[in-house]
């Protein structure tokens, strides 16, 4: 019986051994630059490295990236351009979803090469290059299944569209210009940027154009406000051409929102600082809930019961589910719930800082809005809201334990959540600290001593250091903008009706910092908030673009005064209908607009 016992005893440490190794073979697939190309972390510090990239034996896929075009597999399939690019937009979109963040086991073999190590993949369940053979998206060992053909017939319903990020020009899939650009991505035609054109040699004009009238010494060619980049769309709304809010939902912000309200299919959680009732958005929420959506909302509220916006409680009646910070921690009597996500079917987030009211929807205010499509960051935002929902707001909320930076295409994006993980001490100095180049802070408001002085080390060090602050908050007791200036710092405050109501750091052509938290000690110690670090060349050189748009539309002399926020200095404010400075008093009423 003792010797069955040992025995007993080496056969599970054996297996529990075999257990370990086996699970410890497994690595996480960082980024696919094609169906059958994958960048694998084998070392776990979740960077592409060397020797990190490989190729899938026996697998031959197209991809939608210019930079991996499978001429000579077109041609051995005679497939058009077009149609290759269509296939390989549907199975960049395929693999993205099934492999991209997951863990797979590698198994090399002796076929070397100087771009890419050769193995075979297995997933949990299955062969990877099988399964995309059986699935129609990839050539195994030359073999191409029926399905291959169903899928190009579907993929080029799609629309597709190369977009030339440079010339801010798009071209048909299958136009030469477009093929040999070297800033381009291909995507679908309803999804382009408002502010591009069309190729001319693609969308030939029949009608005589009009000369151009000469522009002003003075005017400032807009800066694109959207981008597209993989999983992320990346939104921005500029106040310098918005002087009066509505309810319209006409705004590119807005119609990216309902369109997603409409493309729900299960549920949708809804953290929300407030909300103003956007008939449009209100009729999606309707609807569906009538299709069998589920809405769960959680809210800010004030100790008087109300919340900062109006129509609040009425989206939370039409809710399954609801809570607020005061239900539960009524204390926390200068806390607030200062989030504005929405997570759709548990496979994607719309965060931001854009709040859910007309100012913000109607594209007034200037703000960032992010479309993030990844279940795994869907899921943090998930916890996240569940806690609240709970109850648990503020500081009863407890840190995360998932992972919380992914690799989305060409993205990382790190989550962090306020107040537990104190984001602004825990990271944002640093990487102020870390820059090299350029900090441009186009922000509510900075009051957060920490990273004053971070912003001050980095112009002592010859980095260029540039704020522009909204005028509300500009002359505050607690604002740094004095301190600052004091130090050669150029801050600008704008003049504008709407608010400069973005809360982000852009770093070196490489980091935007952004999300609902403003840039004080309330923001990382005590609200709900939420915060992105998002790691990714393109999308940050957008947004410095912007910035310095913006940068240039604000006169110089307000690198030395500060400008009401209702006055005739702010253009727009006299007669938008809002209160901008919170004293009670709109336009005319004030007595600065008279």
């Amino acid at each position: 019986m003792k010797n069955f016992t040992i025995i007993f005893i080496i056969l599970m440490l054996a297996v529990f051994s075999g257990f370990k190794i086996y699970r410890n073979s497994e690595k996480i697939v960082l980024k696919t630059l094609r169906g059958d190309i994958l960048q694998i972390d084998f070392n776990n510090n979740k960077i592409i490295d060397d020797n990190e990239t490989i190729c899938v034996v026996g697998l031959e896929t197209f991809g939608a990236n210019l930079q991996y075009q499978q001429e000579t597999l077109q041609k051995r399939l005679n497939l058009k351009p077009d149609s290759a690019i269509a296939i390989g937009f549907m199975t960049d979109r395929y693999v993205e979803d099934y492999i991209t963040n997951k863990k797979v086991r590698v198994k090399f073999t002796s076929q070397k090469s100087p771009e890419c190590r050769y193995a075979e993949i297995y997933t949990e369940k299955e062969n990877y290059a099988e399964r995309l053979y059986k699935n129609g998206f990839g050539i195994y060992n030359g073999k191409v299944s029926d399905k291959f053909y169903n899928n190009i017939e579907e993929a080029n319903k799609l629309k597709l569209v190369i977009l030339n990020h440079h010339s801010k020009k798009y071209h048909k899939s299958n136009c030469k210009y477009g093929l040999i650009a070297h800033d381009a991505i291909v995507m679908q035609q309803k999804d382009l940027p408002e502010d591009t054109k069309p190729c001319k040699f693609c969308y030939p004009q029949n009608k005589s154009v009009r000369k151009a009238k000469n522009k002003p010494a003075s005017y400032i060619s807009p800066a694109p406000s959207k981008m597209t980049n993989g999983s992320i769309e990346f939104l921005l709304t500029d106040l310098t051409t918005k002087l009066k809010p509505d309810k319209s939902c006409s705004s590119q912000v807005c119609r990216i929102i309902l369109r997603e309200i409409n493309s729900a299919q299960k549920t949708i959680d809804a953290a929300i600082y407030g909300w103003d009732a956007i008939p449009a958005l209100e009729t999606a929420f309707e609807n569906a809930i009538k299709r069998g959506v589920v809405l769960r909302m959680v809210y800010d509220e004030t100790t008087r019961g109300s919340s900062y916006y109006p129509d609040t409680k009425k989206l939370a009646a039409l809710s399954s589910a609801s809570n607020n910070d005061k239900n539960i921690d009524s204390a926390s009597t200068n806390f607030i719930m200062h989030n504005k996500f929405l997570v759709i079917d548990g496979k994607e987030v719309i965060t931001g800082s854009m709040n859910y009211s007309q100012t913000g929807l109607s594209g007034f205010n200037s703000n960032n809005l992010i479309v993030i499509k990844s279940k795994e960051i869907a899921g943090l935002y998930t916890e996240e809201f569940n806690q609240m929902l709970a109850g648990k707001f503020h500081t009863a909320k407890v840190k995360s334990s998932l992972p919380r930076s992914y690799i989305l295409g060409r993205s990382k994006v790190s989550v962090y959540f306020s107040p537990q993980d104190r984001v602004i001490t825990s990271r944002i100095i640093q990487l102020v600290n870390n820059s090299k180049k350029y900090v441009y802070v186009p922000a509510f408001l900075i009051t957060h001593e920490g990273l004053s002085q971070a912003l001050i080390n980095a112009k002592k060090r010859g980095v260029d250091v540039r704020l522009i602050i909204d005028a509300t908050n500009s002359s505050s007791r607690r604002s740094s903008v004095s301190l600052l200036r004091n130090v050669g710092i150029p801050v600008k405050v704008e003049n504008y009706a709407g608010k400069m109501h973005s809360k982000s750091i852009i770093i070196d052509d490489k980091y935007i910092i952004t999300g609902s938290m403003n840039f004080s000690n309330s923001g990382e110690k005590k609200n709900d908030e939420n915060t992105l670090i998002i790691e990714d060349n393109r999308l940050a050189g957008f947004y410095r673009d912007f910035f310095l748009y913006l940068w240039k539309k604000i006169p110089d002399k307000y690198l030395k005064q500060n400008v009401r926020a209702e006055g005739k200095d702010s253009i727009g404010s006299c007669s938008d209908g809002i209160d901008n400075n919170f004293d009670g008093l709109i336009d005319s009423h004030d007595a600065a607009c008279r």
